[in-house]
């Protein structure tokens, strides 16, 4: 964990304001991708009582990073950033129709291709790219969504913020948004929210150093449990969430 914290400080100190600056700004509460409409399966998770406190929300949450939604997520976004940074278009395509099926379910597919697609509507208003629009151009002619994971994994590439930084960033909001979830549905404090978050983030660092030499060919899930929440939640009686 030392070395993944030496790198990680190596590439902030690299790291110029005007990237930063766009980073925060992509990945803050306020960039309008609609994330407060999904839960991730957590809704169904806190009424069938598997979370209800802080620390089995914590156990959750690492589980579905280590070895499910999360660690794919890190992956695709890895190998996005390092598609984008060579410019390799049709790597990016294989990618990103990759990405678009590696989906468990209906929901957590809707709640990949809404936000995806709320992303790059934004990015191409305020801060647009050529090589994101090509591919999402290309992908909307074949049918294919966007996933969060790809559009971000190729913004930062090419807003040249380093791989060590953008990644654990990325899987830290994920993380973030289902925290806010969580606090809305179990319900925890604030306060326990962000302890939350903090409990994380020795996971989110170690996931993020895994990924950054993973390929898709390692690419799978052994969070089972996840995948069977968002089934459940598809027919739950009541819902605030729409996955």
């Amino acid at each position: 964990m030392t070395v993944v914290h030496t790198t990680m400080r190596n590439e902030l100190h690299a790291l110029q304001p005007l990237p930063f600056l766009r980073l925060q700004a992509w990945l803050s509460p306020t960039f309008p991708t609609g994330s407060y409409s999904y839960s991730h399966a957590l809704e169904w998770a806190v009424e069938a009582g598997g979370v209800r406190d802080r620390v089995s929300l914590v156990d959750w949450l690492a589980a579905d990073l280590r070895y499910g939604s999360g660690r794919n997520e890190a992956i695709f976004f890895r190998e996005a950033w390092s598609s984008a940074t060579l410019d390799d278009r049709p790597r990016l395509l294989e990618i990103s129709e990759l990405a678009a099926a590696f989906r468990g379910t209906s929901e957590f597919a809707l709640e990949s291709a809404q936000q995806a697609s709320a992303y790059h509507a934004t990015l191409s208003h305020v801060w647009p790219d050529p090589l994101l629009n090509e591919i999402a151009e290309t992908l909307a002619d074949l049918r294919t969504a966007l996933s969060v994971a790809v559009v971000l994994g190729i913004r930062c590439a090419k807003q040249d913020i380093p791989l060590a930084v953008g990644l654990p960033a990325f899987l830290q909001n994920y993380i973030a948004n289902l925290v806010t979830a969580s606090v809305r549905l179990i319900p925890l404090g604030q306060t326990d929210g962000q302890a939350a978050i903090a409990a994380l983030e020795d996971t989110v660092l170690a996931v993020s150093a895994d990924a950054a030499t993973s390929t898709i060919d390692e690419l799978g899930s052994a969070a089972f449990m996840v995948d069977l929440a968002s089934m459940s939640h598809e027919t739950q009686y009541t819902r605030l969430f729409r996955s």
